[in-house]
């Protein structure tokens, strides 16, 4: 057997240009998808697709580079200093911190009521991140 044979393989040429892109974008898209996905709220991840994949390249790196803030790490903060308003301060709320700092959490209440909410805040500040990012 001739081992030249097996080293000069043909690529499949079938497959057009602009469709090997939209493939790419498309990998691209779900990649940014898994990833960032639990900054969003659920009902929101199939409009942010959308809207994604019509994206043109130049505002990718843009979308790529914004960083989100975890709802996780939100609640974490929220359990253990919400009372001082460092949960509200992080998601970028500030006058709602300075507020929980001054009323010490609206007297216990607030910060309470906090543990329910921040994290559904925090996906929100991330979609307006996200809507940010786009304009």
């Amino acid at each position: 057997m001739d081992s030249n044979k097996f080293l000069n393989f043909q690529p499949i040429t079938n497959i057009n240009n602009q469709s090997k892109t939209k493939i790419m974008d498309s990998q691209k898209v779900d990649m940014f998808m898994m990833a960032n996905s639990k900054f969003f709220e659920a009902h929101q991840l199939p409009a942010i697709r959308e809207r994604l994949l019509n994206l043109d390249e130049s505002k990718w790196a843009m979308i790529q580079m914004t960083q989100f803030k975890d709802p996780t790490t939100s609640l974490i903060i929220s359990l253990f200093a919400g009372g001082l308003g460092i949960d509200r301060f992080y998601i970028g709320d500030t006058g709602l911190g300075i507020a929980k700092l001054l009323t010490c959490g609206g007297l216990g209440i607030w910060n309470i009521v906090d543990w329910f909410l921040i994290m559904g805040v925090t996906r929100e500040k991330n979609m307006e991140k996200f809507h940010n990012a786009l304009y």
